[in-house]
């Protein structure tokens, strides 16, 4: 079970081909009897998250609050956490990358999901394994660079 909720004032068009991206990667990770968040926010208030509880003064373009840190863990229901992600980041990096900004949305929004599932790019050898899981997961609904 998830949500996913827009606290900007933007109308987002894209968000009915992220649930479906969502949906892929519950389908993926079996996760059906999990619950988290997708929150859509503006800089402003990413930027408080950022600031709050990771001490960074600056937007950033996605936060996760994971409650289970670890991908290995069993239970019947999990409670993952939440993901707020920044539109006008998503925006700005879409341009910036050239591409548009549904693959960013669609981008940030799996990096999160997978944060919450407790894969992390601290390494380089977690990198290399939490984008090539990016890169599939996408690829397998189409979005591509």
């Amino acid at each position: 079970m998830y949500e996913i909720v827009n606290q900007t004032n933007e109308k987002i068009d894209e968000l009915t081909i992220v649930d479906s991206l969502v949906q892929q990667v519950v389908k993926k990770f079996d996760l059906q009897n999990s619950e988290f968040n997708i929150i859509l926010v503006d800089n402003e208030y990413i930027h408080k998250l950022n600031k709050e509880y990771r001490n960074i003064d600056r937007e950033t373009d996605v936060i996760t609050f994971a409650l289970e840190d670890d991908k290995d863990v069993c239970l019947d229901h999990r409670i993952l956490g939440d993901i707020y992600i920044s539109i006008d980041k998503a925006h700005s990096q879409s341009l910036e990358y050239g591409h548009s900004f549904l693959r960013e949305l669609s981008f940030l929004t799996v990096h999160g999901m997978l944060h919450l599932l407790g894969y992390d790019h601290m390494t380089k050898e977690d990198e290399a394994v939490m984008f090539k899981l990016q890169d599939e997961i996408l690829e397998s609904v189409g979005i591509n660079r």
